[in-house]
């Protein structure tokens, strides 16, 4: 079982994999039986990116490296069994996607506190109204493959426990539930 979890910058993709591989290591220890493989691994596909310069070229207007997709297909080649998290995520293959998302005036704050420009972190908000990376996942992987998950009002427990439920198969898609487009009104 391989679950992509994507989403707009600072929608909590890092915080909440980071918990869930907390936990899984956790799991590991105590031979605990929540229904994943006992080799599950979270894989931080930007850390790979960055790791292993897996990018073609810098953009330096907006300050960030353009991915080698395929260099990252590729590298993940044979890493069954994973949570793959970036927001790129949806862009490799995966049998399910787990979309996260944030109203867009919270993201916008969110990315500000962490030091996003402002028209960064707009552009970002604005991406996140127009359900930018749920429309790609879909694409890519189809309506029945893709789950929302909202995180503006849940703490990131709860978010791990979210993308739990989606690899153990507890958690039915949802793709198109959340709206934000009022937003950009």
């Amino acid at each position: 079982m391989r679950v992509a979890v994507t989403g707009t910058p600072g929608t909590g993709k890092t915080t909440a994999t980071d918990l869930l591989e907390s936990r899984l290591a956790d799991r590991a220890a105590d031979a605990g039986g929540d229904g994943l493989p006992a080799d599950f691994e979270v894989i931080h596909l930007n850390r790979v990116l960055e790791d292993e310069e897996l990018y073609t070229d810098v953009d330096a207007d907006r300050d960030s490296k353009i991915a080698d997709l395929e260099a990252l297909r590729e590298r993940l080649a044979g890493r069954d069994d994973a949570v793959i998290e970036s927001h790129l995520a949806h862009h490799v293959d995966a049998d399910r996607v787990a979309v996260l998302r944030c109203r867009p005036d919270e993201l916008e704050g969110r990315l500000r506190e962490r030091g996003e420009s402002e028209a960064k972190a707009r552009e970002n908000a604005e991406s996140e109204a127009l359900d930018v990376i749920l429309s790609e996942a879909v694409e890519v992987h189809g309506l029945e493959s893709v789950y929302e998950i909202d995180t503006t009002d849940r703490d990131p427990e709860r978010v791990a426990d979210a993308l739990a439920a989606v690899a153990t198969g507890e958690r039915d898609p949802s793709a198109g539930e959340v709206d934000f487009v009022g937003y950009l009104t």
